[in-house]
This record gives C-alpha cells, sequence and structure tokens, in this order.
C-alpha cells in the first residue's frame, strides 16, 4: 500500500513515516501544500496522510481538491488544531478520519489499516526470514516458534535487517531508518542494539543471524 503524508514538521513527518515502513507501507512525504496537493491528485496512493496547517496550501483546501478529483480516496486528517469547528469542518470537506497532535503512533496505525481495508483484500503483516519473523500487527517477534521479548527500537531494528536479507547495511543506513539520525559518526548506538538482538535471538548450536562485516556494517544472514 502507498501511503503519501502531507506534513511539515520534519520530527514528525520522520516519526509517522518510520512507523508505517517498518508496517510494510510504502510512504512518500510532502513538506508543503502545493507539493502534497500534487502528489495526492497524481493517482498513486492508497490513502493520505494530510497535516491541516500547511505553508503554500493549507490542508482543507487540499481536502477540497482531493475529493472533486479523487472521491474514493481514503484522507486522514492530522492537525494540532483541537476545536470541534475544524474537526466538524474537515468531516463536512470529505475527511475519513481525523486525529489531533499529540497522538499515539498505535492508534494512527490502526486508523490507517481501517481505512485501507478492502473485502477480500488482506495486507502483508508478518515477515520471515529462515526461522525468523516478525508479526507487524501484533509486533511480536519469534525465533524456531519460540516468541523473542524485544524493545520498540530492537523490533525496529529486526524488521530492518528482514527487509534486507543478506545484504549489508551500513550504519548510517541503520541509524537513518531506525532512528532517524542522518549522520553521527560519534554514536555507536547501532553496535549497541544489534548486540542486543544477537543476544536475544542466539540459540544453542546456531550460527549468529547478524553478521559483522568489517569496514562496511552489518547483514542478517539469508537461507
Amino acid at each position: 500500500m502507498n501511503v503519501l503524508l502531507v506534513e511539515d514538521e520534519r520530527a514528525i513527518a520522520d516519526f509517522i513515516a518510520r512507523g508505517l515502513e517498518a508496517e510494510g507501507y510504502a510512504v512518500r512525504a510532502a513538506a508543503d501544500g502545493e507539493e502534497g496537493e500534487r502528489l495526492a491528485l497524481s493517482g498513486d496512493f492508497d490513502l493520505v496522510i494530510l497535516d491541516v496547517m500547511l505553508p503554500g496550501r493549507d490542508g482543507f483546501s487540499i481536502l477540497e481538491s482531493i475529493r472533486k478529483a479523487l472521491p474514493l480516496l481514503p484522507v486522514l486528517l492530522l492537525t494540532a488544531r483541537g476545536e470541534i469547528e475544524d474537526r466538524v469542518r474537515g468531516l463536512d470537506l470529505g475527511a475519513d478520519d481525523y486525529l489531533t497532535k499529540p497522538f499515539a503512533f498505535d492508534e494512527l496505525s490502526a486508523r490507517v489499516r481501517s481505512r485501507l481495508r478492502r473485502p477480500g483484500q488482506t495486507a502483508a503483516t508478518k515477515i520471515e526470514e529462515g526461522d525468523i519473523a516478525v508479526d507487524l500487527v501484533g509486533r511480536r517477534a519469534e525465533r524456531g516458534g519460540e516468541e523473542v521479548q524485544l524493545s520498540a527500537t530492537e523490533f525496529d531494528l529486526l524488521t530492518y535487517f528482514l527487509r534486507h536479507p543478506g545484504q549489508v547495511l551500513s550504519r548510517e543506513q541503520i541509524l537513518s531508518a531506525v532512528w532517524g539520525y542522518s549522520h553521527d559518526p560519534g554514536t555507536n548506538v547501532v553496535g549497541v542494539y544489534v548486540s542486543y538482538l544477537r543476544r536475544k535471538l542466539a540459540r544453542p548450536g546456531s550460527p549468529a543471524p547478524i553478521e559483522t562485516v568489517r569496514g562496511a556494517g552489518y547483514r542478517l544472514r539469508a537461507t
């Protein structure tokens, strides 16, 4: 499923995008109203998450354009405004749902799933590689059929590895995908969390599923 996120606050946009990508969605982000409207009307997306307060063109205006051109495209409004009048206006203009900041990601995720649900269609909710599997909806991990207790960050890191089996992932790639950092040469957070994962995924007589590739990064052993 392809999701368009129109949000000008970088931290919020990164938070939402990382969370949705970890659950299997392809996310395209736009930081201003004009770009957001252009992308929304392209017909390339299954759902739009739309902030109301945007530079260039506000979310209400974009919503009106979407409803004229693509009346069936699901739109979830996202805003810091909490007034009843704004919620009513958004729904009257055709928004499918409405979330007020701050919000819990789990609630956003549930609303996205409900809007994308179609009869006879089920989104992929599980990723497997060898004897390792993650349930993206329940946020549960298993190895060899046994549940592995992971923190939220450990789960996101394992999911990223599972999406790229056999591929060498640099520390910078992992930092960006899991933590949202563009570059921070002074941190060893990736190495620390890889060690956590190795310890929790360890099984007697089984090789470590995550390898260190000297000078390059890390790789999940593909089967």
